[in-house]
């Protein structure tokens, strides 16, 4: 594997965990909010990533792309609060979907991931070095 295929590989995975970051923000952003612009519940964005060839020379070098964002399919979470102004007639405000547990997990997941793919590049950067200090020694 060439030096230049490794830097396109952490490349596309420090890409994708700012993706999977954004959402998680986004996420706990709107974890309290009653509503969104649409007038309904926030819900909850996952990430949705896919392994894919860096070039056709090398099939087997396999970088990360995002495939797409879905909104989470579990229902709301809904409290009763009568006197709430978005309360619907039987008193219940519908409020997001979004786990904080589980987002705060998703943080730490991706901020490793992320750090990780960081070092990656700094050690094949340091690699490179040394090869072309030797070489010019």
């Amino acid at each position: 594997m060439s030096m230049s295929n490794v830097f396109q590989i952490a490349a596309s995975a420090l890409t994708a965990q700012s993706m999977r970051l954004n959402a998680v923000a986004s996420n706990l952003a709107n974890a309290d909010s009653a509503h969104a612009s649409t007038g309904e519940a926030y819900r909850a964005k996952q990430v949705y990533f896919q392994a894919v060839p860096m070039s056709s020379a090398t099939p087997w070098a396999q970088g990360v792309q995002m495939v797409r964002v879905i909104e989470d399919p579990a229902p709301p979470r809904l409290v009763y609060d009568p006197k709430h102004p978005l309360a619907d007639d039987k008193g219940y405000v519908a409020y997001s979907n979004v786990d904080v547990v589980e987002e705060m997990v998703n943080m730490i997941s991706a901020s490793r991931s992320y750090q990780t793919n960081a070092e990656v590049m700094s050690t094949a950067k340091d690699m490179m070095q040394r090869t072309l200090a030797l070489l010019q020694s």
